[in-house]
Protein backbone atom coordinates (compact mmCIF):
# COMPACT_ATOMS: atom_id res chain seq x y z
CA UNK A 1 0.00 0.00 0.00
CA UNK A 2 1.31 3.17 -1.21
CA UNK A 3 0.92 6.33 1.15
CA UNK A 4 1.90 9.59 0.29
CA UNK A 5 1.28 13.04 2.40
CA UNK A 6 1.99 16.63 0.85
CA UNK A 7 0.95 19.59 2.26
CA UNK A 8 0.02 21.44 -1.26
CA UNK A 9 0.60 25.08 0.17
CA UNK A 10 -3.14 25.56 -1.66
CA UNK A 11 -1.29 24.89 -5.14
CA UNK A 12 0.17 28.10 -5.16
CA UNK A 13 3.76 27.42 -5.72
CA UNK A 14 7.07 27.92 -4.14
CA UNK A 15 10.58 30.01 -4.76
CA UNK A 16 10.98 33.62 -5.58
CA UNK A 17 8.27 33.87 -7.79
CA UNK A 18 5.85 33.33 -5.18
CA UNK A 19 7.02 36.69 -3.67
CA UNK A 20 7.04 38.72 -6.33
CA UNK A 21 6.25 41.21 -6.65
CA UNK A 22 5.96 41.73 -3.10
CA UNK A 23 6.26 39.32 -0.33
CA UNK A 24 3.79 36.30 0.03
CA UNK A 25 2.16 37.67 -3.62
CA UNK A 26 2.05 34.18 -4.63
CA UNK A 27 -0.78 33.10 -1.42
CA UNK A 28 -3.23 35.24 -3.92
CA UNK A 29 -2.60 33.68 -7.38
CA UNK A 30 -3.97 31.78 -9.17
CA UNK A 31 -3.15 28.14 -9.54
CA UNK A 32 -4.40 25.97 -12.29
CA UNK A 33 -0.99 25.75 -13.59
CA UNK A 34 1.07 24.50 -10.44
CA UNK A 35 -1.76 22.25 -9.49
CA UNK A 36 -1.84 20.52 -13.05
CA UNK A 37 2.26 19.83 -12.47
CA UNK A 38 1.54 18.70 -8.51
CA UNK A 39 -1.20 16.15 -10.37
CA UNK A 40 1.53 14.73 -12.93
CA UNK A 41 3.67 14.45 -9.86
CA UNK A 42 1.19 12.30 -8.54
CA UNK A 43 0.29 9.83 -10.96
CA UNK A 44 3.99 9.25 -11.53
CA UNK A 45 4.03 8.32 -7.79
CA UNK A 46 0.88 6.54 -8.27
CA UNK A 47 -0.37 6.11 -4.54
CA UNK A 48 -3.20 4.46 -3.01
CA UNK A 49 -3.67 7.06 -0.65
CA UNK A 50 -3.17 10.32 -0.54
CA UNK A 51 -3.01 12.62 2.24
CA UNK A 52 -3.12 16.31 1.20
CA UNK A 53 -3.04 19.43 3.43
CA UNK A 54 -3.34 22.82 2.12
CA UNK A 55 -5.96 22.51 -0.72
CA UNK A 56 -8.25 25.07 -1.96
CA UNK A 57 -11.86 24.00 -1.81
CA UNK A 58 -13.32 26.89 -3.96
CA UNK A 59 -12.21 30.33 -3.69
CA UNK A 60 -11.14 32.66 -6.74
CA UNK A 61 -7.55 31.54 -6.97
CA UNK A 62 -8.77 28.04 -8.03
CA UNK A 63 -11.10 29.42 -9.95
CA UNK A 64 -14.12 28.55 -7.50
CA UNK A 65 -13.63 24.29 -8.03
CA UNK A 66 -11.90 22.21 -5.43
CA UNK A 67 -8.79 21.08 -5.53
CA UNK A 68 -9.35 17.56 -4.02
CA UNK A 69 -12.03 16.73 -6.27
CA UNK A 70 -9.76 17.70 -9.56
CA UNK A 71 -7.02 15.84 -8.58
CA UNK A 72 -9.11 13.19 -7.75
CA UNK A 73 -11.11 12.79 -10.95
CA UNK A 74 -7.82 13.20 -12.86
CA UNK A 75 -6.18 10.46 -10.44
CA UNK A 76 -9.73 8.44 -10.32
CA UNK A 77 -9.51 8.44 -6.59
CA UNK A 78 -12.77 8.52 -4.71
CA UNK A 79 -12.11 11.60 -1.98
CA UNK A 80 -13.02 13.77 1.05
CA UNK A 81 -12.41 17.38 1.52
CA UNK A 82 -12.86 19.54 4.36
CA UNK A 83 -12.81 23.34 5.67
CA UNK A 84 -9.46 23.26 8.44
CA UNK A 85 -11.43 25.85 10.91
CA UNK A 86 -14.63 24.59 13.15
CA UNK A 87 -18.21 26.26 12.24
CA UNK A 88 -17.53 28.96 15.18
CA UNK A 89 -14.02 30.11 14.25
CA UNK A 90 -13.41 33.50 12.24
CA UNK A 91 -11.20 32.29 9.83
CA UNK A 92 -14.40 30.19 8.44
CA UNK A 93 -15.84 33.48 7.98
CA UNK A 94 -13.52 34.93 5.58
CA UNK A 95 -13.12 34.80 2.22
CA UNK A 96 -10.51 32.42 0.51
CA UNK A 97 -9.86 31.24 4.20
CA UNK A 98 -12.94 29.83 4.70
CA UNK A 99 -11.88 27.23 1.46
CA UNK A 100 -8.78 26.29 3.19
CA UNK A 101 -9.09 22.46 3.45
CA UNK A 102 -7.40 19.18 3.92
CA UNK A 103 -8.50 16.28 1.73
CA UNK A 104 -7.88 12.66 1.40
CA UNK A 105 -7.99 10.70 -1.75
CA UNK A 106 -8.47 6.60 -2.10
CA UNK A 107 -7.99 4.08 -4.96
CA UNK A 108 -10.53 2.18 -3.20
CA UNK A 109 -14.25 2.75 -1.92
CA UNK A 110 -14.44 4.76 1.30
CA UNK A 111 -16.27 3.13 4.08
CA UNK A 112 -16.93 5.96 6.18
CA UNK A 113 -15.66 9.15 6.96
CA UNK A 114 -16.22 12.06 10.19
CA UNK A 115 -14.81 15.12 10.72
CA UNK A 116 -13.53 15.82 14.36
CA UNK A 117 -12.69 19.13 15.51
CA UNK A 118 -10.20 19.68 18.36
CA UNK A 119 -10.47 21.89 21.31
CA UNK A 120 -7.66 24.38 21.01
CA UNK A 121 -5.73 26.47 18.15
CA UNK A 122 -7.43 28.29 14.84
CA UNK A 123 -6.77 24.82 12.73
CA UNK A 124 -8.42 22.44 14.88
CA UNK A 125 -9.85 19.62 11.91
CA UNK A 126 -8.88 15.83 11.94
CA UNK A 127 -10.16 14.31 9.00
CA UNK A 128 -10.80 10.69 9.61
CA UNK A 129 -11.31 8.08 6.98
CA UNK A 130 -12.24 4.41 7.37
CA UNK A 131 -11.31 2.33 4.47
CA UNK A 132 -11.06 -1.55 4.45
CA UNK A 133 -8.28 -2.06 6.02
CA UNK A 134 -7.17 0.76 7.97
CA UNK A 135 -8.51 3.85 9.07
CA UNK A 136 -6.59 7.39 8.01
CA UNK A 137 -6.57 10.63 10.29
CA UNK A 138 -4.98 13.83 8.83
CA UNK A 139 -3.96 16.46 10.44
CA UNK A 140 -2.49 20.16 10.42
CA UNK A 141 -1.87 21.21 13.59
CA UNK A 142 -1.70 24.59 15.67
CA UNK A 143 1.90 27.13 15.09
CA UNK A 144 1.78 27.51 18.67
CA UNK A 145 4.10 25.10 21.11
CA UNK A 146 1.37 25.16 23.75
CA UNK A 147 -1.84 24.53 21.55
CA UNK A 148 0.15 21.53 19.43
CA UNK A 149 0.70 20.01 22.93
CA UNK A 150 -3.57 20.01 23.58
CA UNK A 151 -3.95 18.93 20.40
CA UNK A 152 -2.29 16.11 20.51
CA UNK A 153 -4.45 15.33 24.11
CA UNK A 154 -7.27 15.68 22.03
CA UNK A 155 -6.09 13.33 19.69
CA UNK A 156 -4.93 11.03 21.42
CA UNK A 157 -8.81 10.42 23.03
CA UNK A 158 -9.97 10.09 19.63
CA UNK A 159 -8.13 7.17 18.59
CA UNK A 160 -9.03 5.51 21.37
CA UNK A 161 -11.98 3.70 20.45
CA UNK A 162 -10.66 2.38 17.14
CA UNK A 163 -9.98 -1.38 16.50
CA UNK A 164 -8.08 -0.88 12.65
CA UNK A 165 -4.98 -0.07 11.98
CA UNK A 166 -4.26 3.65 12.01
CA UNK A 167 -2.13 5.99 9.96
CA UNK A 168 -2.21 9.34 10.58
CA UNK A 169 -0.44 11.99 8.73
CA UNK A 170 -0.41 15.64 8.65
CA UNK A 171 1.59 18.64 8.80
CA UNK A 172 2.35 18.39 12.76
CA UNK A 173 4.35 22.41 12.91
CA UNK A 174 7.05 20.29 15.56
CA UNK A 175 9.19 23.33 15.37
CA UNK A 176 11.21 21.50 17.85
CA UNK A 177 11.12 18.45 15.50
CA UNK A 178 10.20 15.09 16.54
CA UNK A 179 10.76 15.25 20.09
CA UNK A 180 7.81 17.02 20.19
CA UNK A 181 6.00 14.13 19.51
CA UNK A 182 7.53 11.45 21.96
CA UNK A 183 4.53 11.64 24.48
CA UNK A 184 2.16 11.28 21.52
CA UNK A 185 3.84 8.13 20.70
CA UNK A 186 4.48 6.59 23.96
CA UNK A 187 1.00 6.85 25.01
CA UNK A 188 -0.18 5.61 21.47
CA UNK A 189 2.12 3.00 20.76
CA UNK A 190 2.27 4.60 17.26
CA UNK A 191 5.28 4.69 15.50
CA UNK A 192 7.54 7.08 13.07
CA UNK A 193 7.80 6.11 8.99
CA UNK A 194 10.75 8.33 9.11
CA UNK A 195 12.75 6.74 11.25
CA UNK A 196 15.90 8.60 9.85
CA UNK A 197 13.96 11.72 11.03
CA UNK A 198 14.23 13.21 7.42
CA UNK A 199 13.21 16.89 7.18
CA UNK A 200 10.64 18.01 4.36
CA UNK A 201 10.45 21.56 4.52
CA UNK A 202 11.00 24.15 2.69
CA UNK A 203 11.34 22.01 -0.03
CA UNK A 204 14.28 23.95 -1.72
CA UNK A 205 16.52 23.21 1.29
CA UNK A 206 14.94 20.88 3.95
CA UNK A 207 15.79 21.51 7.67
CA UNK A 208 12.98 21.24 9.74
CA UNK A 209 11.08 17.95 10.33
CA UNK A 210 7.34 19.58 10.05
CA UNK A 211 5.38 16.69 8.58
CA UNK A 212 4.34 13.27 9.35
CA UNK A 213 3.38 9.85 9.00
CA UNK A 214 2.40 7.63 12.29
CA UNK A 215 1.31 4.05 12.09
CA UNK A 216 0.13 1.41 13.97
CA UNK A 217 2.74 -1.47 14.67
CA UNK A 218 0.46 -4.18 12.87
CA UNK A 219 1.63 -1.87 9.56
CA UNK A 220 5.47 -2.42 8.45
CA UNK A 221 7.48 0.36 6.44
CA UNK A 222 9.17 -1.35 3.81
CA UNK A 223 10.19 1.69 1.85
CA UNK A 224 10.12 5.55 2.68
CA UNK A 225 11.30 8.57 1.17
CA UNK A 226 11.18 12.19 0.84
CA UNK A 227 11.83 13.25 -2.89
CA UNK A 228 12.81 16.38 -4.22
CA UNK A 229 9.72 18.33 -5.34
CA UNK A 230 9.59 22.01 -5.26
CA UNK A 231 5.81 22.56 -6.18
CA UNK A 232 5.11 23.44 -2.66
CA UNK A 233 7.36 24.76 0.55
CA UNK A 234 6.84 21.26 1.27
CA UNK A 235 8.33 18.07 0.48
CA UNK A 236 6.16 15.41 -0.52
CA UNK A 237 6.39 11.94 1.79
CA UNK A 238 6.39 9.02 0.24
CA UNK A 239 5.73 5.44 2.39
CA UNK A 240 5.18 1.95 0.88
CA UNK A 241 3.43 -0.26 3.77
CA UNK A 242 2.68 -3.70 4.13
CA UNK A 243 0.45 -5.35 6.67
CA UNK A 244 1.78 -8.32 9.43
CA UNK A 245 1.92 -11.25 7.31
CA UNK A 246 2.33 -9.63 4.12
CA UNK A 247 5.49 -9.83 2.00
CA UNK A 248 6.75 -6.59 1.45
CA UNK A 249 6.39 -5.35 -2.54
Amino acid sequence: MRFLLYNIRYATGHGIGYHLPLPFTGFFKHTHNTLDLIVNFLRSIDPDIIALVEVDSGSYRSGKSCQAEAIARKLNHYHVVETKYGNSSLANKIPVLNKQSNGLLSKTKIISHHFHYLTEGVKRLVIEVELEDVIIFIVHLSLKFKHRQQQLENLHRILDTHDKPIIIAGDFNTFGGSRELQLFLAATGLLNANQANQPSHPSHAPKRHLDFILHSPELTVSDFSIPDVRLSDHAPLICDFSFAGEESP
